[in-house]
């Protein structure tokens, strides 16, 4: 069979299969190409989903006839040069619009500022028409009509117009996250209208723009450096989460990307945090020199590949995980609203007539008696507070002693404990109620965990070593590894050129899967670099070691050990939600009390 030279046209549908696979994709390039041209307001227009129309709009420095005719043209860009390690710009394959051009019709009317006219030039199927003057507002105007016309096949591959629709919305709201002094608007006759004004340098206005103003409430700011990476965003607490991952927004030197690695990072920086089947809300911006990652791995850019994943994965794990520490412990503003919901103010007698006449067990006007809690035997040992106080050791007189000075406890004060489960303290502008075991497991768990990472972890001694075979190059991986993972209680040797032997696993794990255990680390060295794997086993031990042995349900409490239970929450990191991710504890502030007796 003869081999032949592909026509222009071909190779450009063939490109388009990779470069604009829906029309999503086609709206990210010509936004990725406003925003290069420096452009300040951004108007999305779509039809049908973006199907039948798809309009971008900007004030950007705009093309003359000479650029614009090349625009159109494969593999032509203003944005590089000679090399591709130093890209500072979202776009520079000059792949888009020829793309774009070869399955739609296409047209482009352009005008620099400096210029009193503008030109227009159209491109369907493949073929560019003759370049045309036409009025036009200094920026450029893309307009992107009946998308894959000329192959009919990928039109058969696209989802429903509401789905593409949305998938354009995500587009935007990625956009407009990580250029907050950019004002988009996206209307359409397939959708309500969407705008995000520009908010300048305040990059958490931008955020809350697009993900809700609780986030602002919600939120801990993240800045860290490490080599020459750095990592800014904000992170949500643990007890701030949502039932997917699409509010986990990541960007690499400005660039909106999906890169699979961030999002590993993510969820390894918030393990045991955050309940199964839920996901953190995050908003990640790294940046570092150009040369140290790749952007070119994929046409659609949406992948990265960075020179040191390892160091990558370090920083984004390290500072969420400071963060949290530092100030992730509190409970998540959304708790209080959805406790609010479920109140139903007014009390509601019984008006139908009892059976059998009237009584005073059973008259809807008896006085309220109730069967646990708050009666005068189960709070007698409370009769001691009838004023606030957070001092955590028993009271020997029937005053409470005087707080200490200038003492401030975020937690507040003991007040009682109801169904022997629930702690509710008086705090200085509201009330907290406190779940104890899941308190006191969080309180357990990481105290074990601060054991697991002060000292050498105990380890048992097989009394045959078990060797396992492996190939040469995850022996080297595992080799380099190997002063790690002895501190973590597993001890290996080389044991010839493919094969490990395994001589002391951690006492902790019990009965171990040597052979499936040296795997996985291996794989997981392989792939990131880190032999975390094991680390985090004996955490997930750990944690279902704290669940048993934590204060149970059902088990009252005296006034000095609520108060010691709360004073060693505010001072523990991550207390705000359990090993399992659910919240310890619900803060109730005064305002919404007086708002559910309509005081406010």
């Amino acid at each position: 069979m003869a081999i032949r030279q592909l026509s222009e046209t071909l190779i450009n549908q063939i490109a388009a299969g990779e470069v604009i696979e829906r029309p999503a994709s086609a709206a990210k390039e010509l936004i990725e190409n406003a925003l290069d041209a420096g452009a300040t307001r951004i108007e999305i227009a779509t039809a049908g989903g973006g199907k039948a129309l798809l309009r971008v709009s900007d004030n950007g420095s705009g093309m003359d006839a000479t650029d614009l005719e090349l625009a159109v043209r494969r593999h032509c860009t203003s944005k590089i040069s000679e090399t591709l390690e130093d890209i500072r710009t979202l776009g520079f394959r000059g792949e888009a619009l020829p793309s774009i051009g070869s399955v739609a019709r296409l047209s482009i009317a352009s005008r620099r500022r400096d210029s009193t006219g503008g030109h227009e030039i159209a491109v369907t199927g493949g073929k560019i028409a003759h370049m045309r003057p036409a009025a036009a507002n200094p920026g450029t105007i893309v307009e992107v009509r009946d998308l894959f016309f000329a192959t009919p096949a990928r039109l058969k591959f696209l989802k429903t117009e509401k789905a593409e629709a949305g998938a354009i919305t995500e587009i935007v709201k990625r956009m407009a996250i990580a250029f907050p002094a950019v004002r988009f608007v996206l209307s359409g006759s397939d959708r309500t209208t969407l705008e995000f004004p520009a908010t300048g340098d305040d990059h958490l206005a931008r955020m809350a723009q697009v993900l809700g103003k609780e986030f602002r409430d919600n939120a801990i700011a993240l800045d860290a450096v490490r080599e020459e990476i750095s990592l800014t965003g904000f992170a949500g607490v643990p007890t701030f989460n949502r039932g997917n991952s699409a509010h986990q927004y990541a960007f690499v030197n400005g660039r909106p990307v999906q890169d699979k690695l961030i999002l590993s990072a993510i969820r390894g920086a918030y393990a045991e945090t955050i309940p199964s089947g839920r996901y953190p809300v995050a908003v990640l911006s790294i940046t570092l020199d150009p040369a140290l990652v790749d952007v070119n791995v994929h046409p659609a850019k949406s992948d990265v590949r960075f020179r040191d994943p390892g160091l990558v994965r370090g920083l984004i794990v390290g500072a969420i995980r400071e963060a949290l520490a530092r100030d992730g412990s509190r409970a998540a503003t959304t708790g209080a609203s959805d406790m609010l919901r479920s109140f139903r103010p007014g009390f509601q007698p019984n008006t139908q007539r009892p059976q059998g006449g009237w009584s005073a067990e059973t008259s809807p006007s008896r006085p309220f008696q109730p069967t646990t809690g708050f009666g005068e035997r189960p709070q007698a040992s409370f009769d001691g507070l009838s004023m606030p106080t957070a001092r955590a050791e028993p009271q020997l007189s029937p005053q409470p002693a005087a707080p200490e000075p200038n003492a401030r406890y975020p937690l507040g004060a003991a007040r009682a404990q109801i169904h022997a489960n629930y702690i509710v303290a008086q705090t200085e502008d509201g009330l907290v109620i406190v779940d104890q075991h899941a308190a006191h497991e969080r309180l357990v768990f990481e105290a074990m965990r601060k054991a697991l990472h002060s000292k050498r972890l105990a380890s048992q001694v097989l009394l045959i070593p078990e060797i396992i075979d492996i190939p040469e190059e995850d022996c080297d991986r595992l080799m380099q590894h190997a002063a790690e993972l002895s501190e973590l209680g597993l001890a290996i040797e080389r044991f010839g050129p493919g094969a490990i032997a395994v001589r002391e696993t951690p006492a902790m794990l019990g009965e171990v899967d040597a052979h499936g255990l040296i795997r996985q680390l291996a794989d997981e060295i392989a792939e990131w670099d880190t032999a975390s794997g094991l680390s985090a086993k004996l955490e997930y031990v750990a944690a279902t070691m704290a669940c048993h042995s934590s204060v149970r349900s059902g088990r009252r409490l005296r006034p000095e050990e609520m108060n010691a239970l709360l004073r060693e929450m505010e001072v523990t990191p991550g207390s705000g939600q359990c090993n399992h991710g659910r919240p310890t504890y619900i803060e109730l502030k005064l305002s919404d009390i007086e708002r559910l007796f309509g005081r406010s």
